[in-house]
């Protein structure tokens, strides 16, 4: 009697035991990113733009600039940034959930990348962990489409086509 306690004991806890299991999270948007963004990154949350002391919100799609001592979430870049082109000022990719908070920081530390404009762009690269944007963009031409990785409402330099 003891034996068949003992073997249904062990029978019963070998369906309880539950195999380990290792949960790896990788985290990859470069779908999200646009165009105009930096070549190199699987991951960006934001860029930092050293040129005019901004960030763009990758996966939101907004810019975050200060103004009225506060900071904006906005589609488009204000107006005082009409003349920035997104294609060539350099970006830095910030993975850090409200860099403005530390604006003061991320300023010191890429002050020395303003003016830069020798970064490769998702557009202008030939990597294939970019083949969809780019043959997104050549297939919809060939159709005669607009561009699938542009805003209707902004222009090839990102600026606010409504005003």
């Amino acid at each position: 009697m003891k034996k068949i306690i003992l073997t249904a004991a062990i029978f019963l806890g070998c369906l309880a035991i539950k195999p380990a299991s290792a949960q790896i999270s990788l985290s990859i948007n470069i779908g999200s990113q646009p165009e105009w963004g930096p070549t190199g990154y699987d991951r960006a949350d934001y860029y930092y733009m050293p040129d005019i002391d901004s960030y763009y919100d990758v996966n939101a799609h907004q810019y975050v600039y200060f103004n009225n001592n506060g900071w904006i979430h906005s589609a488009a870049l204000p107006p005082r940034y009409a003349n920035y082109d997104v294609y060539h000022g350099y970006k830095v990719v910030v993975n850090d959930r409200t860099p403005w908070v530390r604006n003061n920081v991320y300023r010191a530390k890429y002050a020395n990348f303003k003016g830069r404009r020798d970064q490769t762009v998702i557009r202008d690269s030939r990597e294939v962990k970019y083949k969809n944007h780019w043959n997104d963009r050549s297939a919809t031409r060939k159709a005669g489409g607009r561009d699938n990785h542009r805003d209707d409402k902004h222009d090839d330099k990102g600026h606010d086509r409504r005003n």
